[in-house]
């Protein structure tokens, strides 16, 4: 039987030991690093960051701001052998609320996601930065509840227009922003693992890619596990400019084949392997995964926040997740954020004590103490788990969120 305890009056932890290990078949996705899912994730976390590094050094607070709702839409492009071009330009809609000013101080917001913008696909996909169309569509609007009074002004009137650092509510308590839920589990197994590997290795700097200019980074992987084999349908986008022919083209697969059989004899040996690589190819009639940028987000696909990897870097519909887009909200105290990394942490700190499985669900009710939580529900696979042990880690992890957001501002944590 799950035994219930309360850490406050406002927090109830239950844990539920002994539970059944997760079953071995395992279905896992990952997208990599020029897939226009994960583009839109790390550009709305980076637009959070920089634009809380500008109110931490101009006002000493990370203001009110969020990013989460951001979107891009693919332009087009023309692909040939040894060539290619953009015809029209990404769009990237900058949707969400940020503070425009402190004190009376303008904060320029607009400047300040369009350097970052710039710099960004200059960084991810260089052939994509001169071919940009920006939309700003960031209010400063207040959130529900601020009702107009004989009194005055409500606060919730002033998050986003603060007359200083003080309106700030969250610098004298955190509250959640939100009735929502952070997942993680721990740990994984030797075939997730490989998952994040391989996609990093093809569509990340690697000795892989490094040798290989004509690898583009739109990587996508889905890949299924039974415990003694493993099947994988992976895309990988090849770039048109260093690919003259297409027995040029179909020479690479062959080279990435090989390559993905080399990676999982070092990282599942023993196992069987399988791989199908773009499989909507059709070689003779020229219908290949060939792109001017190596990323289908020049030719009409779309990107949005939270369509992409999980916190943990994982799609993985066999384990406990939820559809939380973490990237772009605010780090002080949005829970959307901060309760997936906290569960996600405290279940590693679980498996590690345990030394079994671990899952972790964290609910929270909007307006209550963003470290009392409503909900902790731990399940542990060790029947004979200590629970004062496990209470006392919970503990421990509900203290960090200031350090949490402290290390999100500073870069610390990658999202996905």
């Amino acid at each position: 039987m799950p035994r219930t305890t309360t850490i406050t009056d406002n927090t109830h932890l239950v844990i539920d030991t002994g539970m059944a290990k997760p079953d071995s078949t395992t279905l896992v996705e990952r997208k990599g690093l020029g897939h226009p899912d994960t583009l839109a994730d790390h550009l709305a976390e980076r637009l959070s960051r920089a634009y809380s590094h500008h109110t931490v050094a101009r006002f000493g607070a990370v203001l009110h701001h969020n990013f989460d709702k951001l979107a891009l839409l693919g332009g087009a492009s023309e692909v040939r052998y040894g060539a290619g071009r953009m015809t029209a330009p990404v769009r990237v809609l900058v949707n969400g609320r940020a503070a425009p000013m402190c004190g009376g101080e303008k904060i320029p917001v607009e400047e300040i996601v369009e350097a970052e913008v710039r710099a960004f696909f200059a960084e991810r996909l260089p052939e994509v930065s001169d071919h940009l169309d920006i939309a700003f569509n960031i209010t400063s609007n207040s959130s529900p509840g601020a009702v107009l009074t004989d009194d005055g002004v409500p606060d919730r009137t002033r998050w986003f227009n603060p007359r200083s650092i003080d309106d700030l509510r969250e610098r004298r308590v955190r509250l959640s922003n939100d009735t929502s839920l952070g997942t993680g589990w721990a740990p994984e197994n030797p075939f997730e693992a490989f998952v994040r590997e391989m996609v990093n290795h093809f569509s990340g700097e690697s000795e892989f890619t490094l040798a290989h200019a004509w690898c583009g980074a739109d990587v996508k992987l889905m890949g299924y596990w039974d415990g003694d084999q493993a099947d994988v349908v992976l895309c990988v986008p090849q770039k048109s400019r260093h690919v003259a022919s297409r027995t040029e083209y179909l020479r690479n697969t062959e080279a990435i084949l090989a390559e993905c059989h080399r990676l999982a004899g070092l990282r599942l040996p023993g196992a069987q392997a399988r791989f199908r690589l773009n499989a909507r190819d059709v070689p003779e009639k020229d219908e290949l995964y060939l792109t001017y940028t190596g990323s289908s987000i020049e030719s009409g696909d779309e990107g949005v926040v939270g369509r992409g990897n999980r916190v943990n870097g994982l799609i993985t519909p066999l384990r406990p997740m939820n559809l939380e887009g973490a990237s772009g909200k605010n780090p002080v105290y949005h829970v959307g954020k901060l309760y997936n990394i906290a569960a996600q942490r405290l279940a590693h700190r679980l498996h590690e004590t345990t030394n079994g499985h671990a899952e972790v669900h964290m609910v929270s009710t909007t307006g209550q103490r963003l470290d009392q939580p409503w909900r902790i529900l731990v399940r542990l696979s060790s029947a004979d788990a200590e629970i004062d042990k496990v209470q006392a880690l919970v503990t421990e992890t509900l203290g960090e969120f200031p350090v949490l957001t402290d290390e999100l501002v500073s870069d610390g944590i990658v999202l996905s």
